[in-house]
């Protein structure tokens, strides 16, 4: 009876779950229904210290193949690594060429924000460099370890999560295999920035009752597109020549990458040299030896050049006086400011008057040997990485340049700074199935040392334009500036122990526990060393057998994990305190004093993390159907957090202590599906992750519940602001305007902010609009994700990659008090918006020449507000693999033509809707602004390098 009902019940559901699908999957899938149901995941992640199947892993672990990576052609693999896990979130710090990105796994846990990166770790060796140092076509996979579970095998190192990068291998008796991947294309203008033309300014002038007059150099009628004089298209080239091959007791991987990448901004570009080269060499049936080395020289210009000049000229300005020639600079605004000409023509056109680059070699290198020990399974290895790089930057500016004053004086800086890593890791692995018992163990013994130096000086009054920054010397003594707080050296250490032993019964039941101590050298005596534990469990249902009844199940697995890990989030020296160099004139002689800066903290310690990991692995149909559903808590204890002093102690700076605590907790989802799957025929594969997390400050120094100076405040997220809330603009005859806004000036179309007093008996308010009125503003979005999808047929593919996120606030200082481009009052170029008259009064933005705070409108700091929801497309790719019967002929083994745009398209954007630019950061808080306004670690829409649509054509090649 259980017997037939259990078939009964097996049948009804496999035929519930076709009909659900697309008659192309359902069809596949009849084909493929005596499939027997062992038939098991073999995809193997990288967990660090080693590798495991996919089915049998118990932490938190995402993986993005290389081959996803390439299907974004992009200078930088973080930007290809953009959308595709749950719970990782990229975004950009700066829009230039070359420029690093900003990852958080899992939200922000330490106020310290370059405290919250993640440890990246290449073939298994911690990593000094940057992602950007990588180029996409030497990796096979990236595995990112997301929860304590995982991590805890890095220890502090691991504490924000870890990215593992897996480069590219040869295989044990593959003949030689050469490839050769390149791409080349344009960079244009996503969208301009939304500034006024000539007819808008003299308009916003005149309502703004004429408060500015032109200036010498403006003119009624004319309207200079500035944006269209300094920016243009720009090429972006990329090539990646490979050869590997081996032999039955080795292989081998050696290549060679070069980019060039220009900007639409003039005068910067960034270009990188790679060489790379990888060999394993079995040596004997007990011994194995390799080593990896990955080379860069780097070569980045024009840093120093940004857009914010350009948007503020007056459209009314021509930039050729009256005789037809060039102007040097620009008279505007009731000749109220002066601006030296930034147009593209001008820049180029500088020569040797201006450079500003850097120019940075850097060598990676990891050395290993392995030996199998007498007992079966027990084997030894030691790795050993030796990481150099050096940084050598300098910058000249000529006589005038830049400068309204054509004699202003030339100057000079020059810096370098120098990177020395090493680490040595002693690993003993026991690996042995014994029946329906499976044992991996790991014991670690490593050491780190990371020693850092650099230097700064600086020049002025250069003789001549060809010295530039290379001979400071030639300057006078007395304009040869070499300041101590510019000069730095710093020597860290790290000291680990670690064990990990993982048990599987018969692949049903999993268990791994961890258990490492590390030491730290930039901690205080008696607070250097910690141990963490950290334990996790897995339940593979799908091999019970009471799951043989349902076919269609390959996967449902349950797995929990709980850990714990800190962060050595400190400078180092931090515990010693600090002193400030002061030079002064003691009488007639010239003295250096010094004084505390910040006090020394003996008991300054580590921050602890603790997280529990809950997740949902399943797969059904063959697993065509494949997905992850998890739920995670991360607490934060003993965070570092400045503490300032009386004045009367005489230390400005303070003392770091370990006060506070954070909480991050979310949900993440991934699914993937291979809706259509004929042979030779059509394919559809598509896939989405999702995922929501909830950052909140639990506690502050000496039980505070905010920090105003520093925006943190107890039960918000680390990144909120303070500031008045927008509701509108005032209207005529509103009868609260002259109580809530009492002072002179105040009228009917500029801003109104919530006011959260209280009312009298006749209902009117008690008090002016102040101070007390400004609102904590939580600027996390509710949750995001990204999706992608392909389509195949015959030799033809089309894929696309976008992502996705609802609520949060964008901050965009063109719009707000930060950036001087949206004063109103008809001073300098002014962003085209909807602003108020006696003949548009529900319009967004104030009044002209309304109410000022400062140069800008009362409260319009709040206009830099937006929602941040957005959905957009990050890639289009359209390829073409050419028939293998007629390359064969060839003697090459593939070859695939493909042509990609990138940034094509935004869907939807509240933002976008409004200013037609891209929804998603380029700048961090404390750049391009005329005002101090936001914090570094904000991420804003400012006057760095704007958007760009990049169209571009490749190649894949091997044979």
């Amino acid at each position: 009876m259980n017997r037939f009902y259990l078939a009964k019940t097996n049948k009804a559901a496999l035929f519930f779950a076709m009909a659900l699908l697309p008659s192309g999957l359902a069809y596949s899938q009849t084909k493929k229904d005596t499939v027997a149901k062992e038939k098991k995941i073999e995809e193997v992640v990288v967990i660090g210290y080693g590798t495991q199947r996919k089915e049998a892993v118990t932490g938190s672990v995402a993986t993005v193949k290389g081959e996803a990576l390439r299907e974004v052609p992009t200078a930088n693999i973080t930007q290809a690594l953009q959308s595709r896990s749950a719970g990782v979130e990229i975004n950009q710090t700066s829009s230039k060429p070359g420029a690093t990105m900003k990852i958080r796994i899992r939200g922000t846990r330490s106020l310290s924000d370059s405290a919250n990166d993640p440890l990246i770790v290449l073939d298994g060796i911690p990593f000094v460099g940057s992602l950007g140092d990588i180029s996409s076509s030497d990796i096979k996979s990236v595995d990112i370890l997301k929860d304590a579970s995982a991590t805890a095998i890095y220890g502090s190192r691991g504490a924000n999560g870890v990215i593992l990068v897996t480069t590219n291998r040869g295989s044990k008796g593959q003949k030689p295999r050469f490839t050769y991947n390149s791409f080349t294309g344009s960079q244009t203008l996503f969208s301009r920035y939304p500034m006024m033309n000539g007819a808008q300014l003299t308009k916003l002038r005149h309502d703004a009752n004429d408060l500015i007059k032109n200036g010498d150099s403006e003119k009624d009628g004319v309207d200079t597109d500035w944006q269209k004089l300094y920016y243009k298209p720009a090429m972006i080239t990329n090539h990646d020549v490979g050869v590997s091959g081996g032999t039955d007791g080795g292989n081998y991987n050696v290549g060679l990458s070069y980019l060039k990448q220009d900007a639409i901004v003039p005068l910067q570009s960034y270009e990188r040299f790679g060489f790379r080269l990888g060999l394993d060499q079995q040596v004997g049936k007990i011994f194995k030896f390799g080593f990896t080395t990955n080379s860069n020289y780097v070569k980045s210009e024009g840093n120093g050049v940004a857009s914010a000049p350009t948007l503020g000229y007056s459209p009314l300005a021509s930039p050729y006086d009256e005789f037809g020639n060039p102007r040097r600079t620009l008279t505007m605004s009731s000749n109220m400011d002066q601006a030296w000409v930034y147009t593209r023509k001008s820049l180029d056109a500088l020569g040797d008057k201006y450079v500003d680059e850097t120019k940075a070699f850097s060598s990676y290198n990891n050395i290993y040997g392995e030996v199998k020990l007498p007992i079966d399974g027990l084997k030894y290895r030691i790795n050993v990485g030796l990481d150099f790089r050096t940084s050598n930057s300098g910058n000249y500016t000529g006589v005038g340049v830049f400068n309204i004053n054509p004699a202003s004086i030339s100057s000079a800086g020059k810096g370098n700074n120098q990177t020395y890593h090493w680490t040595i890791e002693n690993l003993l692995t026991y690996d042995k199935t014994f029946g329906k018992h499976k044992i991996n163990a790991v014991a670690l013994y490593s050491s780190e040392q990371n020693t850092y130096t650099s230097s700064y000086m600086s020049a002025k009054n250069v003789p001549a334009d060809f010295f530039q920054y290379y001979n400071l010397g030639q300057s006078p003594q007395a304009d040869i500036t070499v300041r101590p707080e510019d000069q730095s050296y710093a020597r860290t250490g790290l000291v680990s122990y670690m064990g990990r032993a993982m048990y599987t019964y018969d692949n049903k039941y999993m268990i791994t526990a961890t258990l490492r101590r590390d030491g730290a050298s930039v901690l205080a005596e008696g607070h250097k060393w910690n141990t963490y534990p950290a334990i996790s469990v897995g339940w593979n249902i799908t091999n019970e057998n009471f799951m043989k009844a349902f076919q269609f199940v390959n996967l449902l697995k349950l797995r929990y994990g709980w850990g714990e890990t800190s962060n050595q989030a400190i400078a180092p020296y931090t515990t010693l305190g600090s002193l400030t160099v002061n030079p002064y004139n003691f009488g007639g002689a010239y003295s250096t004093g010094v004084s505390i800066n910040t006090a020394p903290n003996p008991y300054l310690g580590w921050e602890y993390s603790k997280t529990h990991n809950a997740g949902l692995d399943f797969g059904f149909l063959n697993n065509r159907i494949n997905g992850t559903v998890e739920y995670y808590r991360t607490h934060t204890s003993g965070i570092l957090q400045n503490k300032s002093l009386p004045s009367t102690s005489g230390i400005p700076g303070g003392v770091l202590q370990n006060v506070g605590d954070i909480e991050n907790k979310g949900w993440e989802a991934s699914l993937n599906a291979i809706i259509i799957d004929k042979p030779d025929g059509f394919s559809w594969d598509a896939g989405v992750n999702w995922y929501a997390n909830k950052n909140k400050i639990l506690s502050l120094a000496s039980g505070a519940q905010r920090d105003e100076n520093n925006l943190w405040f107890v039960g918000h997220n680390v990144n909120s602001l303070y500031d008045y809330q927008y509701v509108g603009l005032w209207q005529q005859g509103d009868p609260y305007l002259s109580i809530l806004e009492p002072q002179v000036g105040a009228a009917p179309g500029m801003i109104k902010v919530l006011y959260t007093g209280g009312y009298n008996a006749d209902g009117t308010p008690v008090r002016a609009i102040g101070p007390e009125d400004r609102q904590i503003i939580d600027t996390n979005p509710d949750w995001q994700g990204g999706f992608n999808m392909r389509f195949a047929y015959k030799g033809f593919e089309l894929s696309t990659v976008g992502a996705f996120q609802k609520g949060g606030v964008l901050i965009s200082s063109i719009y707000g008090s930060a950036g001087y481009l949206n004063r109103l009052t008809g001073r300098g170029n002014n962003v085209d918006v909807d602003y108020y008259t006696d003949d548009n009064t529900d319009a967004r933005f104030p009044k002209p020449g309304g109410l000022l705070s400062g140069d800008n409108p009362k409260y319009l700091s709040t206009l830099g507000l937006f929602d941040a929801s957005y959905v957009k497309l990050r890639t289009i790719t359209l390829g073409y693999n050419l028939n293998k019967d007629f390359l064969k002929d060839l003697n090459i083994n593939s070859l695939r033509i493909y042509f990609t745009v990138t940034n094509p398209l935004i869907i939807y954007s509240p933002y976008h809707k409004m200013s037609g630019m891209d929804p998603e950061p380029n700048s961090t808080g404390d750049q391009n602004q005329a005002v101090s306004g936001y914090k570094n670690r904000q991420l804003i829409i400012g006057t760095n390098n704007p958007a760009t649509r990049n169209f571009i054509l490749g190649i894949n090649l091997s044979f």
